[in-house]
């Protein structure tokens, strides 16, 4: 009798635990991703470089960081209603050049969800 307790109480916590790509998500790796992305961007507060600044990404238009020149595709994305989230990040970042096309980000992108999921983790403590 005990082990069927035992038994449902582990089917039952299975059940209602938190599922989804944000649970499995690994804020140290995404610390590792990142090293893909700090050559040209910065998580300080005003201090753009290649890239601009990643402070306070979550929640800003696209092509609105404070002091950056960004390329008119960016500008007229975020004028065009594109504001950064967990999902449009990942969509832009599997694919910079495809997603807003005509801006001016070299880099060729992160194919891996996995990586993405750990990257946004990561970001959305780093950049606030």
């Amino acid at each position: 009798m005990k082990s069927l307790v035992v038994a449902a109480a582990t089917a039952a916590a299975v059940l209602i635990a938190p599922i989804g790509p944000a649970s499995a998500a690994d804020v140290e790796a995404g610390s590792k991703v990142f090293n893909k992305c700090k050559a040209c961007h910065s998580l300080a507060a005003g201090k753009n470089m290649v890239g601009p600044s990643l402070h306070g990404l979550f929640g800003r238009k696209a092509g609105t960081a404070d002091k950056y020149n960004y390329s008119k595709a960016m500008k007229a994305a975020g004028e065009g209603g594109l504001v950064w989230s967990e999902k449009t990040l990942h969509e832009y970042l599997k694919s910079p050049k495809d997603f807003v096309k005509g801006n001016k980000m070299t880099f060729i992108g992160i194919k891996k969800d996995s990586e993405l999921d750990n990257l946004t983790a990561f970001l959305k403590n780093a950049a606030k």
